[in-house]
């Protein structure tokens, strides 16, 4: 039995992309971008489950923090520094920190906590995160689109490339082998 990937691709990519968009989703966005540019999804579609994803993701996070936070965050002794920098950050510019945490690499998943912790209102939070999904899927989709253009044709022609090094990897195995072939000759000779 094979497996048709292009129409798994159809048929799951969108759920794909709302799930993987829940947590760190940039690699979800811009594969879902790729197959857009493939025409195996619609590029509107895949900013729209991504966003939806994104906005999912945050919002759960952001009612955990708002709930449990503040215990949550206690055990972090060595960063509470950091942490009150975020507080500071969310009470004087809320717009840009929720938008930004977004963006930023290893603050995705604390982010959020860390808002929900900071009592900043959850209607606002609502707002924002609706607002930071879209610009944050709507680039990370383009950027697939566009980026397939110049990987699909590379991908396309994989075979052609995978061959080849298949050959390359074989004769390199072989060559290696017949290396240690004759050094365990060599040493056995040596030894009688």
């Amino acid at each position: 039995m094979s497996i048709d990937i292009h129409s798994l691709i159809s048929h799951y990519g969108y759920l794909a992309l709302v799930i993987g968009c829940m947590a760190e989703g940039e690699t979800f966005v811009l594969l879902g971008g790729i197959a857009a540019h493939e025409g195996l999804l619609h590029l509107y579609w895949v900013i729209a489950a991504a966003m939806l994803g994104g906005i999912i993701g945050d919002q759960i996070l952001f009612f955990l923090g708002w709930r449990y936070g503040t215990k949550f965050l206690t055990r972090f002794e060595k960063q509470q520094s950091k942490i009150d920098k975020a507080n500071t950050l969310i009470h004087r510019h809320p717009a840009l920190f929720v938008i930004g945490a977004r963006f930023m690499y290893g603050f995705r998943i604390i982010g959020p906590i860390i808002i929900g912790s900071s009592g900043l209102h959850p209607w606002l939070f609502v707002l924002l995160n609706i607002i930071g999904a879209a610009i944050w899927a709507g680039l990370f989709a383009s950027l697939g689109f566009y980026a397939g253009k110049i990987i699909t044709p590379w991908l396309n022609r994989i075979e052609d490339y995978l061959e080849p090094l298949f050959w390359v990897a074989v004769a390199a195995l072989v060559i290696w082998g017949a290396w240690k072939l004759i050094q365990w000759l060599r040493t056995r000779n040596s030894a009688q």
